[in-house]
């Protein structure tokens, strides 16, 4: 009844908006539906993360490893339900929609709490959008978001209130999802070098040891304010998660055989189909699992920079894209187990509505035409094409040797029709200084996606200049901007998905990227000694759910280490697993 009373006085405090308030009545806190009952706490996962990173803090370095640790750190206004995808409270716990859908109040919980135990406040969510929107800090993928606000208003300690300049359909999930910050322990810290050290978190996790260059651990907080949640049970069961890091993907899985990396994804199929035989794979101590769920499907391919020559032209972009060989690759280095993109939006396309684009396959002719009509000739003196008297090269920036051999054909069927590629290789964090500053001719870029598809920050014009953004290609083209401007007042997902299908083809027949391929299942490598929901992964997920809601099984791992010694066998595992055969 106190906290009933509570809300009536709020609301006449505050002015007045007529609107819906979330979350809607019948709303209670229940178990995570796919967490596991059998589920028990402690112990260690080791992960493989890829190179070092240059900074923790996602809203300066947007990537999967930054974002996996600043969400395990810091929270958001809302979250979302695993399998319906609604959202439901997080830091508030109340929230109000006005009738125009553009007006959204959040009434923070009164228990939430930083890990110095200060109260959260809707000052900490102010100076965060604050922060994020300082033209001087290097925030650029987020200020687009951020930017379809008027600055919010904060109502009272508790009560914070956005006001978006036009309806959009992204607008509640971006008001509300968030990261909120710690006002009063980041406040006087120049932002952009607020890297690794986070003293002050709200999170289930905080940081841990850090060993640079080597790995970082999160540690399992016990004072976490909202432990005590149904919703939290069976999920973040580890009490230290430690994230190794390893300049080559290979290095990385001799570390992974011997034991010293728990659960290893596979992104190269070499490696699955040749070098997962040994005894341990044999003997079922490497559990070797493929996972069909409903994890989106991104896409991967050569990113060429269209804002300087000699990516400017489509003609040169098309060409390249005809001089890559992608059905040899796929089936000489990768045994066809991938299927070649023509679509940038995969999983938009189904039977009812199948994609139109042709796929583009190997043709020098069709190359060698384009590049003559874009005014490259060949010098017979040298080989190579020439344009103003200056040779067609270019540098392929990269950050793995991994892309090596894909890159040793390329350059091959390059130089045979006169173009000369250099490779320019650098660690993660002078490649990544490179993509904020579009520093670059070519690249190799792998985007992951979401459920809800929302193409502005990667195809709009107006996002092509600003730094550190997802435009890396430059792209800009007017019909796109128009279509991107109708989708945003359209809240039925039906409808924004045709819309997504025509910027698509648009996009397609553009060229920005050299397209490369995709599987749409997770290949699963981990140590026989944990405990995971039946499902394995979560229906949305990729490996990293794994994190939230696996948990050492202290029976398993002692079976694990007595088959090691004895060098004997452990019970199979299944190796294909259905999330819809399963969750129902």
């Amino acid at each position: 009844m106190k906290k009933l009373i509570f809300i009536l006085i709020l609301f006449l405090a505050v002015p007045s908006i007529a609107g819906e308030l979330f979350p809607k009545k019948g709303w209670s806190d229940k178990p995570d539906p796919l967490a596991s009952t059998e589920a028990v706490l402690g112990g260690e996962i080791s992960i493989f993360a890829g190179q070092y990173p240059k900074s923790l803090n996602y809203y300066l370095d947007n990537n999967f490893l930054s974002a996996e640790i600043f969400g395990a750190m810091f929270e958001s206004l809302l979250s979302i339900n695993p399998v319906t995808l609604e959202y439901e409270p997080g830091i508030a716990e109340k929230w109000l929609i006005s009738d125009d859908k553009k007006s959204f109040t959040f009434y923070i919980n009164t228990s939430a709490r930083w890990s110095d135990g200060a109260a959260i406040t809707a000052y900490d969510v102010k100076w965060t959008y604050d922060t994020i929107m300082d033209s001087r800090n290097l925030t650029g993928s987020y200020k687009l978001e951020m930017e379809r606000f008027q600055p919010p208003v904060v109502i009272d300690k508790h009560t914070i209130r956005f006001t978006a300049k036009t309806v959009h359909w992204k607008n509640l999930g971006i008001a509300g999802g968030f990261h909120i910050l710690c006002k009063h322990a980041y406040e006087d810290n120049d932002f952009n070098k607020l890297n690794f050290e986070f003293s002050v978190v709200s999170g289930r996790y905080s940081l841990g040891e850090i060993n640079e260059g080597l790995y970082i651990t999160l540690k399992r907080r016990e004072d976490w304010w909202d432990i005590s949640s149904k919703r939290s049970k069976g999920t973040g069961n580890f009490q230290s998660m430690k994230f190794k890091f390893f300049a080559e993907r290979e290095n990385a899985f001799e570390s992974f055989k011997k034991g010293m990396i728990d659960l290893f994804p596979i992104y190269t199929a070499r490696i699955w189909v040749n070098e997962t035989k040994g005894d341990d794979f044999l003997k079922n101590r490497i559990v070797k699992q493929k996972i069909y769920n409903y994890n989106p499907i991104g896409f991967q391919g050569f990113a060429m920079n269209m804002r300087r020559p000699p990516f400017d032209d489509i003609r040169v972009r098309k060409a390249m894209a005809f001089l890559f060989d992608r059905r040899k690759m796929n089936s000489a280095l990768m045994y066809g187990q991938y299927f070649l993109h023509k679509s940038y939006f995969e999983d938009l396309y189904t039977k009812q509505n199948p994609c139109s684009s042709q796929l583009v396959e190997m043709d020098k002719e069709k190359a060698r035409n384009l590049l003559g009509q874009a005014g490259w000739k060949v010098n017979p003196k040298t080989g190579f094409l020439e344009k103003d008297g200056a040779r067609f090269a270019f540098k392929f920036l990269t950050r793995s040797a991994s892309s090596d051999k894909f890159l040793a054909i390329y350059a091959e069927d390059l130089k045979d029709v006169g173009i000369e590629l250099v490779i320019d290789k650098k660690d993660w964090a002078a490649w990544a200084k490179d993509m904020d500053e579009y520093n670059f001719q070519m690249t190799w870029a792998a985007w992951g996606s979401g459920v809800f598809k929302d193409p502005e920050s990667m195809w709009s014009s107006k996002e092509a200049d600003r730094k550190a953004g997802n435009n890396i290609t430059g792209f800009k083209n007017p019909m796109v901007d128009k279509l991107i401007e109708k989708q945003k007042s359209i809240f039925n997902i039906t409808k924004r998905n045709e819309i997504y299908r025509q910027i698509d083809q648009i996009i397609y027949n553009a060229y920005p990227y050299v397209l490369l391929w995709n599987i749409n299942y997770t290949r699963l490598l981990y140590w026989n000694k944990f405990g995971t929901p039946d499902t394995v992964l979560s229906k949305y997920g990729n490996e990293s759910s794994a994190y939230w809601y696996w948990w050492l099984d202290q029976d398993s791992e002692a079976d694990l280490q007595d088959a090691v010694k004895s060098k004997g066998f452990l019970p199979p595992k299944e190796s294909l697993i259905y999330f819809d055969e399963i969750f129902k």
